[in-house]
């Protein structure tokens, strides 16, 4: 298949006029709204309303909804909701449902005082981390599907900057808005958090007045779908079932097994590899980014400073981070580009070692917050693409749902003993602690890029 090519720049350009690629604008700000609002700004919170560093870091594990998202994804890709789905389509009634409930839950967090009930605000959060992780699926789904292969460029930058900017609003634009109304600079009161996160809940109405206007993509049935279902019921044709029994049989493995059975047949070996490197990428950036908040507390930044530096600042360093590595993708490679990117962010960690000695010093954490988040982007950059070759187009709802859930399983779960490890043996050990983590990283980008080359050898 070919593709036509712009003839100039700005026919180029013209590629973001295009009605769905501004949707993936503000589908981006939905998605990227809730994330932080139960990760890192939340561990603001809850430190600042004096919840212990061991228990903050054990309610990072909320986080590892998004990383168990794989198991009701094909449910998302194939089941119809009742009156959702005949009105909306498949893919924006996943969407408005889950906007919904996002919504509710983040106002079930707002007027919840952690340090009066901290049982109930846990439960909120959940709810917003599942809830947030179906909208990933069914929005994932959606950008694949909208568009022609020459615009899912577009689709994808402009998804990368809804994204960002809701980021910036869900740590840096919570922190100024309680910062604000703060009347009690030096003792920790509720109202200021109850405000800014039923500002955040009011924000998710972008998201779901843009999914009421986009129109539902129109995909024709996959052929490889079609052909892994027929090899179902020829299966089961011999055995005594219902018919309503056999096309259950039928869908499940066409949801369920047929991903992974594709991605193991066109890996061979090398998927448990490939799977390996997914699973432990990001571990260095994700165990350090749990208490990366608290230290900050305990360092004695104020919220404005956070805000400013941390978060938008950081935000912008990570987007720049995020074009250098789409630029040494093209010229040295993906594999290449993944292995700086991993030495980038584990060396960076050391960085915050300095920072630890030091204090509070915020030419310190201007420079600290330049190098970790341009790192960041580049890896990231690179990781994306990574990912993004190794999906097949019949399945990349649930292939790119699964591969998502693996890279942050295993790192969310050992962020959730950062507190404990912080409270035992100190942040400086910490830190040099989350590099050392990243060097196995290293050991698995070079033996797949390894296999990579041997394959294309072949």
């Amino acid at each position: 298949m070919t593709t036509q090519v712009p003839s100039s720049w700005l026919q180029a350009l013209r590629v973001y006029t295009h009605p769905r690629v501004l949707g993936m604008l503000s589908l981006g700000f939905s998605a990227g709204l809730p994330l932080l609002l139960i990760m890192g700004t939340l561990s603001f919170w809850l430190r600042e309303a004096g919840i212990d560093r061991a228990t903050i870091g054990y309610l990072s594990w909320i986080g590892l909804a998004y990383s168990f998202k794989w198991l009701w994804s094909p449910l998302v890709d194939r089941l119809p909701l009742p009156l959702l789905t005949r009105w909306l389509g498949r893919r924006r009634a996943w969407l408005l449902l889950s906007q919904i409930i996002i919504t509710c839950a983040l106002m079930g967090m707002a007027v919840t005082d952690p340090a009066v009930n901290l049982t109930h605000l846990v439960f909120f959060a959940l709810a917003v981390a599942f809830a947030s992780a179906t909208q990933d699926i069914a929005l994932d789904a959606y950008r694949i599907e909208a568009v022609a292969v020459e615009l899912q460029g577009a689709m994808a930058a402009t998804y990368q900057a809804g994204y960002r900017i809701a980021m910036i609003l869900a740590s840096a634009g919570v922190l100024w808005i309680a910062a604000a109304i703060d009347t009690t600079a030096d003792t920790y009161d509720h109202a200021p958090w109850r405000f800014a996160y039923l500002v955040m809940a009011v924000s998710m109405a972008v998201g779901m007045i843009t999914t009421l206007i986009i129109r539902e993509p129109d995909v024709p049935y996959s052929r490889l779908i079609s052909d892994n279902e027929k090899i179902a019921r020829q299966a089961i044709a011999h055995w005594q079932l219902s018919s309503r029994t056999r096309d259950l049989l039928v869908w499940l493995y066409g949801a369920l097994i047929a991903p992974f059975r594709d991605f193991i047949v066109r890996h061979g070996r090398q998927a448990l590899l490939i799977l390996g490197l997914i699973a432990i990428y990001r571990i260095s950036d994700v165990v350090m980014g749990v208490m990366s908040n608290p230290f900050y507390v305990d360092m004695g930044y104020s919220k404005d400073e956070v805000a400013t530096i941390s978060k938008v600042y950081g935000v912008i360093m990570t987007i720049a981070g995020a074009a250098i590595g789409g630029v040494l993708t093209a010229k040295i490679g993906i594999m290449r580009t993944l292995f700086l990117g991993a030495v980038l962010s584990a060396a960076t960690n050391l960085l915050f070692v300095w920072l630890a000695g030091r204090g509070h010093d915020v030419s310190g954490l201007v420079f600290t917050i330049s190098a970790d988040n341009l790192s960041a982007g580049i890896a990231s950059s690179a990781f994306i693409a990574y990912l993004s070759g190794l999906t097949n187009s019949a399945y990349s709802a649930t292939q790119y749902a699964i591969f998502s859930s693996v890279m942050l399983l295993l790192p969310k779960f050992i962020a959730g003993f950062s507190g404990q490890f912080v409270d035992a043996y100190g942040y400086e050990s910490f830190f040099i602690a989350t590099a050392l983590l990243g060097l196995p990283v290293l050991i698995l980008v070079w033996l797949a890029g390894q296999a990579t080359f041997a394959h294309s050898s072949e």
